[in-house]
């Protein structure tokens, strides 16, 4: 399952042609690809904020308390995750406007796969930078969006314009969706469990 990952990162239109030609059983047996590949970031920002600290500007370094940051980065996981399955079900949804069959759970997967750079990206958490950090999360954003306009127009066989037009339809839900999550998680951060620094 994560031959795929390295694949999209190294070769993404030619692992995206493999996918394509996956059978519709084999390709949904990835369903697992986010929830294991979301703890990556989950875990790093557990270790940086607890182990390492977090340095957000020129002041000294901060640590979280270890109930503090599991409650936290807890919330961040399951973000990802509804994050992620949002943007596969728009997939869905959107895929009968360009005559293409996609299930929710095909969307899910697709979805997984093209937010794949986030994921390996979030392991940046755990060094206490926020410099560092931006750069990383920037990076992956633009390689996520690069992966989704190739991956798109393959996987459908549609023309390159109609993919476009199809991928540039999911970007637009995409920064919807990662408006709520951001804003989920600060009303969580706020009202349910505010940081604990030691």
């Amino acid at each position: 399952m994560f031959n795929h990952a390295v694949g999209l990162l190294i070769h993404p239109r030619q692992q995206w042609q493999a996918l394509r030609d996956m059978s519709e059983t084999t390709f949904k047996r990835n369903a697992p690809y986010a929830i294991v590949l979301a703890l990556l970031p989950a875990i790093a920002w557990y270790v940086g904020t607890t182990e390492f600290g977090w340095q957000a500007a020129a002041g000294g370094v901060t640590y979280l308390a270890e109930h503090s940051a599991l409650s936290l980065v807890g919330a961040f996981y399951f973000s990802l995750l509804i994050a992620v399955a949002t943007i596969g079900y728009f997939i869905h949804w959107m895929s009968k406007t360009y005559d293409v069959k996609v299930d929710p759970l095909k969307g899910f997967v697709m979805a997984s796969f093209i937010a794949t750079p986030i994921f390996i990206a979030g392991v940046a958490g755990m060094y206490p930078q926020l410099w560092v950090n931006v750069l990383f999360v920037v990076a992956a954003v633009a390689y996520a969006v690069h992966l989704l306009y190739t991956g798109l127009p393959i996987m459908f066989d549609l023309p390159e314009e109609r993919g476009h037009v199809f991928a540039a339809s999911v970007v637009g839900m995409s920064m919807i969706v990662i408006a709520s999550m951001a804003t989920g998680l600060m009303l969580y951060w706020n009202m349910v469990s505010p940081p604990v620094f030691v």
